[in-house]
């Protein structure tokens, strides 16, 4: 939009207006592009980030949000668990996930036992 203003000499508002975007919207990404520097949002996620991959390395990576979420509340910081995890979702940390319970009997690993007293389990009708 810059260069239509000094090449052709279109008003910044008539630019704003064929593009379909707000002029505030303008202003404040051109303010934006020349000290290039990040907002404030911008600066405490990088913050956040580095929190959580520091904490996620020195957990051995297994710790997920909530207690990643825990850990930064301890720290002074003032974030929500779906924040974390998806900041850890985007950083591509995942926790490892817990164990599966075990069973101690196993179906198919071993044959039915032998019915050795020989019972008869049919019913000559139902409910009897």
């Amino acid at each position: 939009m810059s260069s239509q203003k000094t090449r052709y000499g279109i008003s910044h508002v008539v630019s704003c207006r064929a593009l379909g975007v707000s002029q505030s919207w303008f202003y404040k990404w051109k303010d934006r592009i020349g000290g290039a520097a990040p907002t404030g949002r911008e600066q405490r996620r990088a913050r956040l980030d580095a929190g959580i991959g520091r904490l996620f390395a020195a957990s051995g990576g297994t710790y997920g949000s909530p207690r990643i979420t825990r850990d930064l509340h301890e720290l002074g910081w003032r974030v929500s668990q779906n924040t974390v995890a998806a900041r850890m979702a985007e950083l591509g940390l995942a926790g490892r996930a817990p164990k599966k319970r075990r069973s101690l009997t196993r179906p198919g690993k071993r044959s039915a036992a032998p019915d050795l007293v020989g019972r008869k389990f049919t019913a000559v009708a139902a409910d009897v």
